[in-house]
C-alpha cells in the first residue's frame, strides 16, 4: 500500500514539473501570439506563418489584406500571421 501511495506521489510530481516546463510555456507564447494578432493596425509590418513579409493594408474581424509589392494585396486569415516586425524585419516581442 505504501509503495502505490509512493508512486502516486511521484507521477503527481512529474505532472507538475512537466506541466511547469512544458504546458504553461506554450500557453503563454499561444496568448501572446492571440494578443498580437487581435492588436494589429493598418500599416504594420508582418510575417506571416508561412514566411511571407509585407504591410497590413486593411483588417477585418477574421481576414487581414496584406500588401506584399506595389498593387499586390492577398487576405489572410489573422491566425495566419505569425509576427509583427521592426525596421530590421526582427519579430517585435509581445509582453
Amino acid at each position: 500500500m505504501q509503495d502505490l501511495m509512493s508512486t502516486l506521489i511521484m507521477l503527481a510530481i512529474m505532472f507538475g514539473i512537466m506541466w511547469l516546463m512544458l504546458i504553461r510555456p506554450a500557453k503563454k507564447r499561444q496568448q501572446q501570439l492571440q494578443t498580437m494578432q487581435n492588436n494589429l493596425q493598418r500599416g504594420d509590418k508582418v510575417m506571416t506563418s508561412a514566411g511571407l513579409h509585407g504591410v497590413v493594408d486593411a483588417l477585418e474581424d477574421r481576414f487581414v489584406h496584406v500588401r506584399i509589392a506595389k498593387d499586390v494585396v492577398v487576405k489572410y486569415e489573422r491566425q495566419a500571421i505569425g509576427a509583427v516586425l521592426d525596421e530590421q524585419d526582427n519579430p517585435v516581442v509581445a509582453k
